[in-house]
């Protein structure tokens, strides 16, 4: 999406595709400011009938060395506060995504591992979908963080709390060659 003239006046009369009923706000490198006026001006037209979905709420990215780069959830963050509404997010830690796997196939929960690398979002949807959880300590969360949430007395702080945690993935290599 490319502004259409120098001013907002210009970027506010820019033709809009009528079929178009749902905003979705995945990860893009390519986000723009373009984009985030677009997304504004199709929510605004469709109110209510226009939908406002997100990919997930990941702040942020780790990258190897202990640097990261903004996640997606940022995106979503600027399109909802253009917006001045919530977005429905389908990736974890909401169930939508699970339950659609499991009415496609015949999953048993009780013999399903969710293994992730972060409490806020793999860890908290494992366990709301009654899943055993695995947290690997690769990405975002630490091992005192687990302890805090455990410690804790707060219900919504026991749900991130894992089944299990492995330092890295590496660590199942072994259980996996059985």
């Amino acid at each position: 999406a490319a502004l259409p003239g120098p001013s907002p006046a210009d970027w506010a009369q820019a033709p809009l595709d009528p079929a178009v009923r749902a905003v979705l706000v995945g990860f893009d490198e390519h986000f723009s400011y373009a984009k985030l006026c677009q997304a504004l001006r199709y929510l605004l037209r469709g109110g209510s009938d226009c939908l406002l979905v997100g990919t997930n709420r990941d702040h942020r990215l780790p990258l190897e060395g202990g640097t990261a780069i903004p996640g997606t959830g940022c995106l979503v963050k600027a399109v909802e506060t253009a917006a001045q509404r919530e977005a429905f997010i389908i990736g974890k830690p909401n169930r939508y995504m699970f339950d659609c796997v499991v009415s496609e196939f015949n999953i048993d929960p009780a013999r399903t591992i969710m293994v992730g690398d972060r409490l806020d979002t793999d860890i908290l949807m494992g366990n709301s979908c009654g899943l055993t959880t695995l947290l690997t300590l690769t990405g975002v969360t630490t091992l005192d963080e687990v302890k805090g949430h455990q410690e804790s007395d707060c219900p919504a702080r026991q749900s991130l709390v894992p089944d299990y945690y492995v330092d890295s993935i590496a660590d199942l290599l072994p259980a996996l060659g059985d």
